[in-house]
């Protein structure tokens, strides 16, 4: 694996003898210029955008706040919502090992064992978006109105959360209606802890972050650790380290931008992982379409767009002081990683240049 930092490019033989790395180091530098443009759009005190193209990587990082004693492309980062394509990837692992069908009803396991009644949600509706739950639980505005600004989840607690769940009735049969819910994918990691007996957290760290490598991948901050730092709309208030209280299977996770491509180049070539191949496959395969003439697809996991030459899957994530995209084109073996510290704002330019780097690839 190459990563390139910055032009001239150390390394590369002279142009007259060899043509092949000539061209190469010609598109990597074009590469590096439109990332030049990419990190300084969203105007936030850190940014890294990081590519990968056939393993061969390419970072750049830059901001309005100093440079810290960490460069940047070290440093953790929040990645919000685009946690569930960690917990989404889990349930697949758990259901290619046969320990899970994924029509388990979720209430069933959250409520002692007892008969969920008639069309119950199960794993797969609380991934999918299709449960037949809210965005967010009844209450939980009211709750996190005095910390709205800075940590809204954190004052919703595990029971909280599996609370609110058993209480709420759907308007709608699940399955029938695709809603996109922080509250349902929240729920998907309080049932996975149930049924297998382990914490959400620990599945994550012992089924998909050890055998992926992604040892600078987290669940939380750390006083101690490298975490970037959040900061408002403003670009200048900075704001807690975000704690995603009982909804962590759907915004908990913090990583580097390095760790974040692997967990794309997996995606990108199952193989490399061979525990995680299966289920890699698997989070790649569409199952709903929906909208006019069913141009939205999802997978369990990623939301799928037509390219040129292949589908683009993609997620994106925000917490009060960051945001994140992640994407992988399979068609041109190209990944794309980028973060930031500053709050998502109206007409944020952030995610829309990022989605529009890799379409263009």
């Amino acid at each position: 694996m190459t990563t390139t930092y910055r032009t001239p490019w150390p390394g590369l033989p002279p142009d007259d003898e060899a043509p092949a790395h000539r061209a190469e180091s010609h598109a990597d530098e074009r590469l590096y210029e439109r990332l030049g443009d990419a990190v300084a759009a969203p105007d936030a005190p850190d940014a890294v955008f990081a590519v990968s193209r056939h393993g061969r990587r390419t970072v750049r990082a830059g901001g309005t706040a100093p440079p810290s004693q960490h460069p940047r492309d070290t440093l953790r980062y929040e990645i919000g919502s685009a946690t569930k394509t960690f917990t989404g990837l889990l349930l697949a692992r758990l259901m290619d090992s046969g320990r899970l069908s994924g029509g388990e009803p979720a209430r069933t396991l959250l409520d002692g064992g007892r008969h969920p009644g008639p069309a119950p949600a199960t794993l797969v509706h609380l991934i999918t978006h299709t449960a037949g739950l809210p965005r967010l639980p009844a209450g939980f505005h009211v709750r996190a109105l005095p910390t709205w600004r800075t940590n809204p989840y954190a004052r919703h607690s595990d029971a909280r959360v599996v609370d609110a769940f058993l209480r709420h009735r759907p308007r709608r049969r699940p399955g029938t209606r695709w809603h996109y819910s922080n509250f349902g994918v929240a729920v998907l990691g309080h049932a996975l802890a149930a049924a297998t007996g382990t914490p959400w957290q620990d599945l994550i760290t012992d089924q998909l972050l050890e055998p992926l490598g992604l040892g600078d991948t987290a669940l939380r901050a750390d006083a101690g650790g490298p975490d970037a730092t959040g900061h408002g709309k403003d670009g200048t208030t900075p704001v807690p380290a975000f704690d995603a209280g009982g909804f962590r299977a759907a915004g908990a996770v913090r990583a580097t931008p390095h760790d974040l491509l692997t967990f794309l180049e997996a995606h990108l070539d199952p193989a490399r992982c061979p525990p995680l191949a299966g289920a890699l496959r698997a989070v790649r395969t569409p199952v709903l379409r929906r909208g006019l003439g069913h141009r939205h697809v999802h997978t369990a996991t990623w939301f799928r767009h037509p390219a040129d030459d292949g589908p683009l899957y993609f997620h994106s994530g925000a917490t009060p002081g960051g945001q994140a995209f992640l994407a992988f084109r399979p068609d041109t073996g190209t990944a794309l990683a980028a973060v930031c510290t500053r709050r998502f704002r109206a007409h944020d330019p952030f995610q829309a240049v990022a989605y529009a780097l890799l379409a263009e690839e």
